[in-house]
């Protein structure tokens, strides 16, 4: 269940292709049900945006920035395969490689609150997720 942020410079018109293109991705690799999404996506003034050189040697031109907050336990390996799988999507709907900033942050079952003031995972009403994609 992971919960996804996105920001993108308002010139680009295709906030909800690159939201599906990155959760279609994340369904993919993890093999999560499609209904299990929680997004944030917020565009706005280009200057508010900062991605400068991370001393790669690129430059960035309208970069999208997301970021994945998810339960621990995904091995090295599935998120190479996840950040490659976005870029790809995310290629696919006019975003540039070079513009695909991802930041992934990891949490245990005690971090989540789905409503009614209750940690779900915690009192049972919700089953933590296996880290491993459905089959």
């Amino acid at each position: 269940m992971p919960l996804v942020r996105i920001d993108h410079s308002d010139t680009r018109s295709n906030s909800q292709e690159i939201s599906e293109a990155i959760h279609d991705a994340i369904v993919e690799v993890y093999g999560i049900p499609v209904r299990d999404r929680f997004q944030v996506v917020t565009s706005r003034s280009a200057t508010t945006i900062i991605a400068e050189d991370a001393g790669l040697g690129f430059d960035r031109t309208d970069p999208v920035i997301i970021q994945i907050f998810t339960q621990r336990g995904r091995s090295d390996q599935m998120k190479q395969n996840l950040y490659a799988e976005i870029a790809a999507r995310l290629a696919a709907v006019g975003v540039a490689g070079e513009d695909v900033f991802i930041g992934y942050v990891e949490n245990g079952p005690q971090d989540w609150s789905f409503g009614f003031g209750r940690a779900q995972y915690l009192t049972g009403e919700l089953a933590v997720p296996s880290a491993a994609p459905a089959a």
